[in-house]
């Protein structure tokens, strides 16, 4: 009973209640947990230590959550989440029994006192923190749509119910018997994890780990400073902080003053502390929506402001508790409301992996900050200054007004990002270009979707999926009708996420379309909203009468049911997809029922079916050939990957093996840095390997590129790993690419890039000298040629990488423009060229890679610049031994070959040691090489 009411009121699916439920419950304990120990770490600061020493707790609790945040982040990268997370558990409960006793002691006094008020912050930030990481482990994509929001519920009722019950035992038990409490409820997080990680994340496998929790290293701080938008989005959430604390400091020093026991002063702050929470709940539920969609989010931003600056001019007049509590109570319900849900539409029109990388940073360290610099003006003004504490209400009326300074000034960022968006769309741009500004999104998005074109209108559509604005479902309706068919699953998808439910009927009619997109979006609509569970539907049209309609519904099954066991189970998928195998197997079927079979087996991830997938990637009919390839990437399985790499080879089906290994998640990357970087893995396979690590788009694929262009022995290879971070900077101009550590690159690069045009020079002169004799061996000017060809192709390709290189460091653009100055072969662009680099590059640079240029475009051929390089250059032996301690394996092996012509006895010990390489081509070579001077 209990189970089908929360399946039909929060859409929760076979499978999912149980570790939805403990989820919700370990949440749940972490905020009761916070609302019992921060009341009473509150009441027994300003009972002992009094509201005058606050700003110091402010400052400490900034610095330690910067520190904290470092060595938090270190921890990260060498143990497990799951490690950290107990550890993080086990001393919170931990330093709470300890605080209990001490409390009872009577021993919790001056700096104690700071350090337990300061390991509060911290463990809000964390504990939370991490929740929410492990959640995104526990729940693929789909499944966190429609549950977090159920599980969050947990975290408001912890609130509400921590804070009363501190506000009901705090005056009967006392405060030390109630950190007890709190140990406890904490305590019972650890069985809750325990059973998640083993249940949920023990059973997926590194890729899928990998993709579901990536890690980015990145600094967002640059990021943030480059966007006008993040600029002045970063600025009002660290005013909003600011004014926060001081309004706090205020409620907090009043209430000291009404209160001076510190029971009494838990209990006050326990109750006002959940009265918020319940402000905030019923605020999120039948206001905010309202205030955001008749204001805008422009204005909505602004009601906490200006009810503050409002407020601190009342507190003025009537200095009381009343007046505070009503300020402490606006911040409180208003900032996790209306105020919340603005500031996340503010920053919709920004690009979606730029807040990704930013999020965090103007969340915590953004807070942070602003709490350490709330306690260094509260100390300048009070202590100081001597300024009376409760005109601290004047600072904050002053911050009021700077807050809606920004706001304003972010409002135009607001709309200038919509309009650079909406410049795409011909349609809207050339008709309305004075009234795009001063029009809202929303009424441009309806403009769109009635006169836009086809690719307009799924733009749009596209846009709207991160809105989820309700406002707008009677356009995804209407678009339902619309002749594209694309466009009407694009209407679906968003219909989706809006959670209505109201249109079945004209769901059910569009399964009668022949469009396999539709239908399945038609099915993943109904999915959703199944009156009681998905059951329904599937029962309904896994055995419909349309094949169409059944294949597709098996389909959708395989996609719900991928890491949903019981679902599988109870629907019998592996039978299901062995009788269409069975099926097809004995009957002529068509093309298109074939790769629905390849879908069905990739979603399921049906390891019977891996035979049908391996061998369809041998098929002669491309299509075919490519859905199984997408198919394999579908499994994210290894038995798939040497596979998908051979795939690599051919031209054809190269873009589709890149996005079915991109699909593996970031596990592959590094996977394929080991690829790259192993012996075994033919050089026509690395070449490409780059590419599809740059098609991640990600910080991590910039880093592991760099390693990989560190390491990699092949300089074919090299330049394939140098064009793809340049692709990627030039597409990602949110990537970061760290200027000392390219800088190192290209002054590595100039040093191979001058011993090879010195190696080049040699053997230069050495052929000038020989042609000379009367008497020329053959075989031995040929091998010479070879060698001579090589290296020429050899300082090409690497003087193209110098400057791919240079272009992670300067503007692409110019450098481009410079490099194509340089090989144009006129002396005037060459001049320009190198005068232009010699004012862009930096002293270290330019030192080096000047002098490179200008011996590049040196005619080698004259008699009279070899005569002026032959003062300087190496030995032919120096000139082979470099060679041959270098990476450049082809250049080894021309070598080599070289030398057995020769047939000289001082190169034997150059041989002997090419005979130890380890690479088996090398070594075969010498060992002729060898048998012939014998």
């Amino acid at each position: 009973m209990i189970k089908s009411l929360l399946k039909k009121i929060f859409d929760l699916r076979d499978g999912e209640i149980n570790i939805a439920l403990l989820m919700q419950g370990y949440i749940f304990f972490i905020i009761a947990t916070l609302l019992i120990i921060k009341p009473s770490i509150n009441s027994l600061f300003l009972s002992d230590l009094g509201a005058q020493n606050l700003p110091y707790a402010y400052l400490l609790v900034a610095l330690t959550a910067v520190l904290s945040s470092y060595f938090y982040s270190r921890a990260t990268e060498r143990y497990s989440l799951v490690h950290i997370i107990r550890i993080t558990l086990t001393v919170s409960v931990i330093s709470l029994v300890v605080l209990g006793f001490l409390l009872h002691l009577n021993l919790v006094k001056g700096w104690i006192l700071y350090l337990f008020y300061t390991g509060v912050a911290i463990y809000a930030l964390l504990a939370t923190s991490q929740f929410w990481i492990l959640a995104n482990l526990v729940f693929n994509v789909r499944e966190a749509k429609r549950l977090f929001g159920f599980i969050g519920a947990g975290a408001i009722v912890g609130g509400i119910f921590g804070g009363y019950l501190t506000t009901i035992l705090a005056p009967v038990i006392g405060n030390a018997n109630l950190i007890f409490i709190a140990a406890l409820f904490l305590l019972c997080c650890l069985p809750i994890l325990g059973y998640i990680w083993k249940t949920k994340i023990k059973e997926l496998n590194t890729f899928k780990v990998k993709k579901r929790a990536p890690i980015l290293k990145e600094n967002p701080f640059k990021l943030v400073l480059g966007s006008k938008h993040l600029t002045f989005l970063a600025a009002i959430i660290g005013v909003g902080v600011l004014t926060a604390k001081l309004v706090e400091y205020q409620f907090s020093y009043v209430a000291a003053k009404e209160f001076t026991d510190s029971d009494e002063l838990t209990a006050f702050f326990g109750f006002w502390l959940s009265t918020f929470n319940v402000a905030s709940l019923l605020f999120q539920l039948f206001i905010t929506r309202r205030i955001v969609g008749i204001w805008g989010v422009g204005y909505a931003l602004l009601l906490l402001p200006a009810i503050l600056f409002f407020g601190g001019i009342l507190f003025l007049a009537f200095p009381e508790l009343w007046v505070v509590i009503f300020l402490k109570a606006t911040d409180a319900s208003l900032k996790q409301s209306v105020y919340k849900s603005s500031v996340e539409l503010i920053a919709l029109p920004l690009p979606l992996e730029l807040k990704k990388k930013t999020k965090s940073f103007i969340d915590v360290v953004v807070d942070s900050v602003a709490t350490g610099i709330a306690g260094c003006l509260l100390i300048f003004f009070i202590r100081g200054l001597e300024v009376p504490p409760k005109n601290i209400m004047f600072l904050i009326i002053v911050l009021a007004l700077v807050w809606i300074y920004f706001i304003y000034r972010l409002r135009k960022e607001y709309f200038s990002s919509f309009k650079k968006n909406l410049e795409s769309i011909a349609t809207v741009h050339k008709k309305n270009k004075r009234e795009v500004s001063k029009e809202t999104f929303l009424q441009g998005m309806r403009r769109v979707f009635n006169e836009g074109s086809e690719s307009d209108i799924l733009y749009m559509l596209n846009k709207a999926m991160e809105l989820k604005d309700k406002r707008l479902e009677g356009e995804f309706v209407y678009l339902l009708s619309h002749p594209s068919n694309k466009i009407k699953a694009a209407a679906l998808h968003n219909l989706f996420y809006l959670n209505s439910g109201v249109i079945y009927l004209e769901v059910n009619q569009l399964l009668k379309i022949k469009d396999r997109e539709v239908v399945i979006a038609a099915l993943d609509y109904l999915l959703l909203h199944a009156e009681r569970n998905e059951s329904i539907v599937f029962e309904s049209y896994l055995d419909h009468p349309d094949n169409f309609i059944s294949n597709a519904a098996l389909l959708c099954l395989a996609k719900e049911s991928r890491d949903n066991q019981s679902l599988k189970e109870k629907f019998s998928l592996g039978k299901r997809i062995q009788q269409k195998i069975t099926h097809l197997e004995t009957t002529i079927s068509e093309k298109e029922d074939f790769i629905e079979l390849l879908q069905i087996i990739g979603y399921g991830d049906f390891k019977d079916g891996y035979p049908i997938i391996l061998h369809t990637l041998t098929s002669e009919d491309t299509v075919l050939e490519e859905e199984a390839i997408k198919a394999a990437g579908l499994t994210m399985n290894e038995v798939f990957i040497d596979p998908l790499l051979e795939k690599l080879l051919h031209k054809e089906q190269r873009h589709f093996a890149t996005e079915a290994l991109v699909f593996y998640g970031n596990g592959m990357i590094s996977l394929l840095h080991k690829k790259i970087t192993a012996t075994e893995t033919p050089v026509a396979i690395k070449q490409f390997l780059p590419n599809v690590i740059g098609a991640f788009k990600s910080q991590l694929a910039v880093n592991t590129l760099i390693k990989c262009f560190k390491e990699a022995e092949d300089l074919s290879v090299r330049l394939q790993v140098v064009a793809a971070l340049t692709k990627l900077k030039e597409e990602n101009p949110h990537l970061q690419f760290d200027n000392a550590t390219v800088a190192k690159l290209i002054l590595e690069e100039c040093k191979l890039y001058d011993k090879t045009i010195n190696a080049m020079h040699s053997q230069i002169i050495v052929y000038y000298v020989r042609r000379k004799k009367l008497k020329i061996d053959t075989e031995e000017m040929n091998a010479r040629e070879g060698l001579m060809e090589l290296l020429e192709r050899r300082l090409e390709n690497g003087l193209k990488r110098i400057f791919k290189l240079l272009e992670l460091r300067y503007s692409p653009n110019e450098i481009r423009m410079a490099y194509n100055g340089i090989l144009s072969g006129e002396p005037e662009n060459i001049t320009n060229a190198i005068e232009f680099l010699d004012l862009l590059l930096n002293p270290n640079l330019k030192s080096v890679l000047i002098p490179i240029v200008e011996a590049t475009i040196l005619d080698t051929s004259s008699e009279e610049v070899i005569d002026a390089i032959s003062k300087n250059r190496m030995t032919e032996f120096e000139c082979f031994k470099n060679i041959l301690e270098g990476k450049d394996v082809k250049l080894k092996i021309a070598v080599v070959y070289l030398i057995s012509k020769i047939k000289d006895p001082k190169y034997f010990p150059l041989l002997e040691t090419a005979e130890t390489s380890k690479d088996f081509r090398l070594k075969e070579f010498a060992h002729s090489a060898m048998e012939e001077f014998s």
